[in-house]
């Protein structure tokens, strides 16, 4: 049986279509083959496959009835033949019946695939790569922190999104203008935070952090080390207080009370980015009691009927997987484990005054770390340099790789941009609202004890190591003699992450 054509099919435009239609199929079926043997970070591939070649395959078939309306006026115009009224098909016709049959297993085909690639399209716009590296010097930073996160195994989509078409939706309309922001090249550097789109944390988080399952005590060590010529180790130990002493007592004490179902903590904010809070709203939901801590000290006015954010997770844990840590911090997580050699004279200080300067671009960074190693063990410590480079060159490219997780020159992404408000060593943290100077009309204050969310467990040097009891908290020594002068100001204050 010979294979018929409507005539109208028999025109350029129409051909035309059919060829691209075809070639971009073939395409996408080479390139899928291809993607099965190459990593998942083809990011491009991705974007060619399931987006681009799928929209020029859906114009190519467009273009096949374009063709066929165009030749059927044409010759209409030119009285070749009846203008046709409504489509008649006669399956004894061969001309419909290959028509008919073509149409038909080509819908189906057609159908299956766009199925089939809507999906995959769906499945790599919500993939950690799409998110992290398509758009490279605006994402980096992001994607770069995301990996070194102990977030790093869940997709972006499960914390930006969330489930539900809704959010989708939201998703993708407020991406238009990211795509024309980056596109324009007007986003801003860095991006700003906290992001105002997103749904209420605790709708998100809970879904993995079960609420109804607070945990006790945590032990955390940490081990920092002085900016002199040895590097001088002073070990921490930290009793934190995430919950009660006993994971039975649920959640009515320790750091989580924050989110303790009977209360509500609402708090005023006098910058986007929540440093500045000047008044505090604590509510008894049992009881309907409400208390007003403010900050006379901020300058700023409350009043019992003003409109505050309710406290929830991402107020405390607001980096939880983009974080930028200071320099004091990244050095000496490498010092302890070795990818900086500890053993190198003045190697700390060094390393902090490196890390702080300012750069341009990463690779001005990169060298100015290795320019600046080299040439203060050469001139300050010349036997050991000649005798020991492999050592110097660990430290080299052991800072270069801290850095390049942490900071980012061409986005202006540095610890300095996005503060972490866990702990408060680095940045106010808890002293947002713990600093000793809310209080309510009564003179009732947010206590600034340290001892309600961690005990000193273990402090001190090799010279000397201070150990505590379980329930007891030493008191604390600060590493280098400044007699009480850490009692009064932010830890912050003196402990900017950089260079001391």
């Amino acid at each position: 049986m010979k294979l018929q054509l409507p005539a109208s099919a028999k025109n350029w435009l129409s051909l035309s279509g059919a060829v691209i239609a075809v070639t971009a199929l073939f395409m996408i079926i080479f390139l899928f083959i291809i993607a099965l043997t190459l990593p998942e970070e083809a990011a491009y591939l991705g974007l060619v496959m399931y987006i681009l070649l799928p929209s020029v395959m859906i114009l190519g078939l467009l273009l096949i009835p374009l063709g066929m309306l165009r030749e059927v006026r044409r010759a209409g115009r030119e009285g070749a033949e009846e203008r046709p009224g409504w489509p008649r098909i006669d399956l004894e016709d061969p001309r419909h019946r290959h028509a008919f049959f073509i149409f038909v297993i080509g819908t189906g085909i057609f159908l299956l695939i766009s199925a089939v690639g809507s999906y995959e399209a769906f499945h790599y716009t919500e993939s950690v790569q799409f998110c992290g590296t398509l758009c490279h010097s605006v994402m980096k930073p992001e994607y770069a922190a995301h990996k070194n996160s102990p977030h790093a195994k869940v997709a972006c989509v499960s914390c930006h999104v969330g489930p539900g078409a809704d959010w989708y939706a939201r998703s993708k309309l407020s991406g238009l203008y990211q795509v024309y922001a980056v596109a324009a090249q007007v986003y801003p550097r860095p991006i700003p935070t906290p992001i105002k789109n997103l749904r209420p944390a605790r709708t998100v988080c809970e879904q993995c952090h079960w609420p109804q399952k607070f945990y006790g005590h945590k032990l955390e060590l940490r081990t920092h080390y002085l900016s002199d010529q040895a590097n001088t180790p002073w070990r921490l130990g930290l009793n934190m207080k995430v919950g009660p002493a006993q994971s039975a007592l649920g959640v009515s004490e320790g750091i989580h009370w924050h989110i303790h179902p009977k209360v509500r903590v609402e708090y005023g904010a006098t910058n986007p980015g929540r440093q500045q809070i000047p008044w505090v709203r604590l509510v008894n939901l049992e009881n309907g009691s409400v208390k007003l801590f403010r900050d006379p000290d901020s300058g700023a006015s409350a009043s019992p009927n003003d409109k505050g954010r309710v406290m929830d997770c991402i107020d405390c844990h607001n980096r939880p997987s983009h974080l930028y840590r200071p320099p004091a911090q990244f050095i000496d997580t490498a010092l302890t484990a070795g990818r900086i050699p500890a053993s190198l004279p003045g190697i700390k200080k060094l390393a902090l005054e490196l890390s702080a300067a300012a750069y341009n671009t990463e690779e001005q960074a990169m060298q100015a770390i290795r320019g600046g190693i080299q040439q203060f063990y050469q001139t300050n410590h010349p036997a050991l340099y000649n005798g020991q480079r492999p050592l110097v060159e660990r430290a080299i490219t052991g800072l270069q790789g801290e850095f390049a997780q942490n900071i980012f020159p061409e986005m202006k992404v540095n610890w300095q941009a996005y503060p972490d408000n866990i702990g408060h060593l680095y940045y106010k943290g808890c002293f947002r609202c713990h600093n000793g100077t809310h209080r309510t009309e009564s003179g009732e204050t947010i206590s600034r004890d340290c001892t309600l969310c961690h005990d000193v467990v273990i402090q001190g040097g090799a010279d000397r190591m201070d150990t505590g009891k379980i329930g007891e908290s030493l008191p604390f020594r600060h590493p280098e003699d400044i007699g009480d002068a850490w009692q009064e100001p932010p830890c912050s204050d003196c402990h900017t992450g950089g260079p001391q």
